[in-house]
């Protein structure tokens, strides 16, 4: 899934959304968190609210508490 096209219709009013990574998917987000990437490179903004609006999405996609892909996120370790 797309995250720029998700976020902006889930956040239609966030001009800051519209500077997100058109390439970035939640699955490539997952990969550069597991592996310990600059997960705001990739993403191509450096705005910690939509990380945490990335992250919730993220959670729910792969099943588990925000709480796990943000400590993983902290750790640099699996969270798929």
């Amino acid at each position: 899934m797309e995250i720029k096209r998700w976020y902006r219709k889930e956040y239609p009013n966030d001009i800051v959304g519209c500077d997100l990574n058109k390439e970035a998917t939640f699955e490539g987000l997952a990969e550069c968190i597991d592996n310990g990437e600059d997960i705001y490179e990739y993403i191509g903004v450096s705005d910690s609210i939509i990380r945490e609006r990335l992250f919730v999405k993220l959670s729910e996609l792969v099943g588990v508490n925000y709480e796990v892909i943000y400590q993983e996120w902290l750790v640099g370790g699996n969270c798929s």
